[in-house]
């Protein structure tokens, strides 16, 4: 029924709760217990927290290049509260909150962009591909996931996720067209933070939204407000049961912001307007759903405090793994790329010796 109310051709967005945290649509509103939106919310202010943390670590130099999750924690939670320990999650580089529900832990993030290949490794997370940057490849990959478990008749469900950027792919077409003909148990799940680095969504389509693309490729397809927990995590539950129930695969467009950069690399005052950051900040999913948790009396403003330092001192924790981990193996760098090592990849190997070798004697 949700995906026929909110058909994108009607140009409606599935919304539970408005800015304020203020049940709007009751109808809509999942069946969940006081205890898991009081769980959400407490894995929101984690994200939130980790996610600030980590910005600063980049930029004090002690790790590389990072992509900030901040203002899409409820999409984060909502979905990532569907998946269970034999769905697959693939995806693409900005699903923090998503990772960690499936079992990655921090020290594993942060290994991953402090450039360790073991970071990929993700133990104790089950079924969980690693982070993909190459722009919505992964979701050919989700593609084959779905097939492989439709094949072994496996209760598994793929959820798929990339943003706005990554629907002007290719990879995004021929997954959605090919999951449709084979009807995968895939949720196709689109972050639309507003910008792919600096390009806004209205230069990258002229359709009236990216939910109605599912359209051309025969799957059902819904816009959702990605700000408000309770609008994703109905549009997750509604879109797990029909993968589930044979149906083939959905597409769910998330409408959100990305309230940091694109990346640490990247400046976005080059492209937004404040205006625009303050009219989004009026959304902020934390907020909202702490707004409506304190008007339920489940929850008291003064209770961040004492939380959000427990989480600071877990997060430092999990980083000190990070940054006692040792040095990266050289053997890493270039013995395992080909069966026999090419002369010209042994020529960089025997110049970063030399480099190494020199640095060390200048100490």
């Amino acid at each position: 029924m949700l995906f026929k109310e909110y058909d994108p051709h009607k140009e409606k967005m599935l919304q539970v709760m408005d800015n304020d945290g203020k049940i709007i649509n009751p109808d809509w509103k999942p069946d969940i217990s006081d205890e898991l939106a009081l769980e959400s919310y407490k894995l929101m202010q984690f994200e939130r927290t980790a996610d600030t943390m980590t910005v600063s670590y980049q930029r004090q130099g002690r790790m590389f290049t990072y992509p900030p999750n901040i203002g899409q924690e409820a999409i984060h939670a909502g979905f990532g509260k569907q998946i269970r320990k034999q769905d697959w999650l693939v995806p693409a580089f900005r699903e923090l909150g998503m990772m960690l529900l499936k079992g990655a832990k921090l020290s594993d993030i942060f290994l991953y962009w402090g450039g360790y290949e073991d970071g990929s490794l993700f133990s104790g997370a089950p079924n969980l591909l690693p982070i993909s940057v190459p722009i919505a490849s992964q979701l050919i990959h989700g593609i084959g996931l779905g097939y492989a478990a439709k094949l072994k008749k496996e209760d598994s469900v793929i959820f798929a996720v990339v943003g706005d950027g990554g629907t002007s792919e290719g990879d995004f077409h021929e997954a959605l067209n090919i999951g449709g003909v084979w009807k995968v148990p895939v949720v196709f799940l689109v972050q639309n933070n507003r910008y792919a680095i600096s390009v806004p969504v209205e230069m990258q389509t002229a359709a009236k939204s990216l939910a109605i693309k599912s359209c051309a490729y025969g799957i059902p397809g819904l816009q959702v407000d990605g700000n408000d927990f309770f609008a994703c995590y109905r549009a997750a539950q509604d879109a797990v049961a029909h993968c589930r129930s044979g149906k083939g695969p959905v597409l769910i467009e998330a409408m959100t912001y990305r309230k940091g950069a694109h990346t640490t690399s990247d400046d976005p005052s080059l492209y937004r307007t404040q205006k625009e950051e303050e009219e989004w900040e009026l959304k902020d999913p934390v907020k909202r759903l702490r707004n409506y948790l304190i008007a339920q009396g489940l929850w008291k403003e003064s209770d961040d405090e004492p939380l959000l330092a427990s989480y600071k001192e877990e997060v430092e924790k999990e980083f000190a793994v990070y940054e006692n981990y040792g040095p990266y193996k050289l053997d890493d760098v270039f013995q395992y790329q080909f069966k026999d090592m090419p002369e010209d990849l042994r020529q960089q190997q025997v110049a970063y010796e030399k480099f190494l070798n020199w640095r060390e004697a200048k100490k």
